[in-house]
């Protein structure tokens, strides 16, 4: 259904998000008064639909800012501020730090060797978890670190087994990660050999009994019965039990083809694949981990097909999802998609959501910030960011948290203070991002229930690691009116 914008003298109708750059030419002489009348008729109905859509109901963007660097690589420290390393030689470069409360950019140490097509996650402790790196195209090292934003510095650990262009890292239960697959000396080569850091003696356990030729950056997760599961790109998933040396169990297949370069996120145990292929498609589908036969099942489809976008888990329990290119082809930046989509899995409906400027594609990164604004970044040689304010952000005053916990241990409750326990509706854990390449790494979303009292909420934490593996996350209250507090740092310590 076409749209329109409103411009001085212009009514300029807009298709699918792109703007018709003709509009009626301006006669030099009077137009009759019928004409006239019509054709103000005419932008008057068209433009109903743009004069509707206000930050309330499709959020807002803020304008293009230029970093010195791609932010392909983005984590979301426990600091509250945002790590983010390049493309390339970029990744042999001193990595960046943004704070989002004054926008200043500036650099961190160098971490020795070029950390770009790495994998990632957070540990129990907060430090950041940094496997392989990029020798040239297709081409791993074998090297790994650890970043520790506390103190702002790196610390090398023993090398892997070989190496390691575009791997997955999973932190597990108790702390420890997996990290799996990953190009070692060329196309298709991949390091079959997954293998465990032993987060307690910062050593390596090989999962010999596990050997698998996986597709780089697999999307896996932590399922509540403690196994890893792997969700795709491929259609067969399967499950990975990680004691001794690892065992692999098939588990059931996807009902699209392979979803390359398509988004995966965990809320709650369930699994969302949102998109990818090629070409790329708009379909979703979902995998509910909490049941002992988990099958899955297609949701609602976004409203244009997408590869290349990330997905991203917000304070509410919805997912946003920006960027991708609707075209077939590996990075097709003729066919971008800049309108953002918002999924609810209460409703399992999607919202389309107000457009960006910058065609956000291979190499894109998108991250949830402490203020409930959400980073898009990034792309092949592109060095500029936009922010996005969702929607909620629009809908009045945040509640605020005064005080709670600064650790949590699982099967536990404790105390939340806010004066606006009255109104709150909504408790949620998000895991800190660390995202790149169309897959975050470490985020994922847990909804805690609570009773109200006056002034304070009464918690209950997490059942297990399983469900919340150890480590730093968002706690964010959200209101009565949908609008979420901004995140409180809350450290879940690992229990046996």
């Amino acid at each position: 259904m076409a749209h329109a914008r409103v411009h001085s003298n212009l009514c300029v109708p807009e298709m699918s998000g792109t703007t018709l750059e003709a509009a009626m030419p301006m006669s030099p002489f009077p137009l009759r008064s019928q004409a006239l009348a019509l054709w103000l008729v005419g932008c008057a109905v068209l433009a109903l639909p743009a004069s509707a859509q206000t930050p309330s109901t499709t959020g807002q963007w803020s304008s293009v800012m230029t970093w010195p660097i791609s932010a392909t690589h983005t984590h979301l420290l426990p600091t509250g501020r945002v790590m983010f390393f390049g493309e390339f030689a970029q990744g042999g470069t001193a990595p960046r730090l943004w704070d989002p409360a004054t926008n200043a950019v500036s650099s961190l140490p160098y971490a020795g060797y070029n950390i770009f097509c790495s994998g990632h996650s957070f540990l129990a402790d907060g430090q950041l978890l940094v496997t392989g790196g990029h020798i040239e195209s297709h081409v791993g090292l074998e090297d790994a670190s650890l970043y520790d934003a506390f103190n702002n510095r790196w610390t090398r650990l023993p090398d892997m087994n070989d190496g390691r262009w575009y791997p997955t890292n999973i932190t597990l239960a108790n702390g420890d990660v997996l990290v799996i697959s990953g190009e070692t000396v060329a196309s298709g080569a991949m390091n079959e050999l997954p293998q465990r850091y032993l987060a307690a003696t910062r050593t390596w356990r090989d999962m010999t009994s596990a050997r698998l030729k996986v597709p780089y950056y697999p999307r896996m997760f932590l399922a509540p019965n403690g196994r890893l599961f792997l969700a795709g790109p491929q259609r067969l998933s399967r499950f990975l039990d990680t004691g001794g040396t690892g065992t692999w169990f098939t588990g059931p297949y996807s009902n699209y083809g392979t979803r390359s370069y398509g988004p995966a996120v965990i809320l709650d145990g369930r699994v969302l694949l949102i998109g990818g292929g090629d070409p790329p498609t708009a379909t979703v589908e979902q995998i509910d981990l909490n049941v002992s036969s988990p099958v899955w099942r297609y949701m609602a489809p976004m409203s244009t097909a997408r590869r290349q976008h990330n997905a991203t888990l917000l304070p509410d329990g919805t997912v946003l999802v920006t960027g991708g290119s609707r075209g077939s082809g590996f990075d097709n930046k003729t066919t971008p998609v800049f309108h953002a989509e918002l999924y609810n899995p209460a409703t399992n409906t999607w919202t389309r959501l107000a457009s960006n400027t910058v065609y956000r594609g291979y190499h894109a990164t998108a991250l949830l910030l402490p203020d409930g604004r959400v980073l898009s970044a990034g792309g092949r040689n592109t060095n500029t960011v936009e922010v996005f304010s969702p929607p909620y952000l629009f809908k009045g005053a945040k509640p605020t948290v005064s005080s709670l916990p600064d650790t949590v241990a699982p099967r536990t409750t404790f105390t939340l203070s806010t004066p606006d326990a009255g109104r709150v509706t909504k408790v949620t854990l998000i895991a800190l991002g660390s995202v790149t390449h169309s897959f975050d790494q470490n985020q994922r979303l847990v909804t805690l229930s609570f009773t109200r009292g006056s002034g304070v909420l009464t918690v209950n934490a997490p059942a297990s690691n399983n469900v919340a593996p150890p480590g730093y996350y968002q706690l964010f209250i959200v209101n009565d009116a949908g609008v979420p507090s901004v995140g409180r740092m809350v450290r879940i310590t690992a229990v046996p």
